[in-house]
């Protein structure tokens, strides 16, 4: 059960991974590194410089719309990115078939949890797919993120199923929870529409004039700061609420500090004219935030 449990806690963090390299991805601009899917430029491993690409490869650059020329740069980082992805694939597959052999007579939950989050993962693949064949659709690169929080949660799910850890009763902090939940949600879809919008900004400048892309965006990115606000607050009023109830303590310090670094990222971003470094980082976090507030939720009954 042990080795189980330990290789389905790897696994969420190779989720978190994929999350981070989408990150870097969106960051670098490399998401048309590689313009065509499942290949990149017609090959299965996109070369490290202009000659060796196929003679007809002109018409993959065409699809692009940041580079004139071949980049090798935002290649590899877009192939990396589908390589990771790839690789959480076959590990869920492995998950799948332990999940049966182990659980199938007893917690048939855990067998169809584990297809489900093959299935999310597959789905999470095609839209990537559909990401790269429509030239990074703002509505679909949404889904993506959202899809990859859904893929998220349910190794938690699972751990959940399997977790002795006594559920506790607080009717207060289940209500606190559900509604940081969701707020918390809403913060991250308008993230997401934050980065689309200072992806916008920064090409039409050229990704020059890095001081004033902020400036540009409208009022989506002041509603998002004053929702992270209200969520920090509610997570700080959970921490605080969870120190009665010993076992909930060390997850609500985690919280707390994820929220602080996210704080502190957030901050750095607004205060430092975007770094491109932090970006991913603080896409991360996020997801990191949302994903262990589930999991703490599912620890409280009314």
């Amino acid at each position: 059960m042990k080795a189980y449990i330990n290789y389905t806690r790897i696994i969420l963090l190779f989720v978190f991974l994929v999350i981070l390299a989408g990150g870097i991805v969106r960051t670098t601009q490399s998401g048309m590194g590689c313009p065509d899917w499942p290949h990149c430029f017609g090959m299965y491993v996109p070369p490290l410089s202009e000659k060796g690409l196929p003679p007809d490869y002109k018409k993959y650059l065409d699809k692009q719309d940041i580079d004139a020329v071949y980049n090798p740069a935002h290649a590899w980082v877009e192939y990396i990115n589908r390589l990771i992805t790839g690789a959480l694939g076959i590990l869920i597959v492995i998950h799948v078939v332990w999940s049966f052999k182990k659980f199938f007579r007893t917690k048939q939950f855990i067998c169809w949890l584990s297809c489900l989050f093959l299935l999310a993962t597959l789905f999470e693949g095609w839209l990537g797919k559909l990401v790269v064949d429509t030239n990074l659709a703002v509505i679909k690169i949404t889904l993506h993120m959202l899809a990859a929080l859904f893929l998220a949660i349910i190794p938690i799910l699972i751990l959940h199923k399997l977790n002795t850890d006594k559920i506790v009763h607080d009717k207060t902090l289940y209500v606190l929870t559900t509604i940081a939940l969701s707020i918390l949600l809403l913060q991250i879809i308008l993230g997401t529409d934050v980065r689309e919008q200072v992806d916008a900004v920064s090409k039409s400048l050229n990704y020059q004039q890095r001081d004033t892309w902020l400036q540009h965006l409208n009022a989506v990115f002041n509603i998002h700061k004053v929702i992270s606000f209200i969520t920090s607050l509610l997570i700080i009023i959970i921490f605080w609420r969870s120190l009665s109830h010993a076992v909930l303590q060390p997850k609500a310090a985690f919280l707390f500090l994820i929220v602080l670094l996210l704080m502190a990222a957030g901050i750095s971003l607004a205060s430092f004219n975007i770094p491109a470094f932090i970006q991913p980082i603080h896409l991360l976090l996020s997801a990191i935030l949302f994903v262990g507030l589930f999991a703490f939720r599912l620890n409280i009954k009314k």
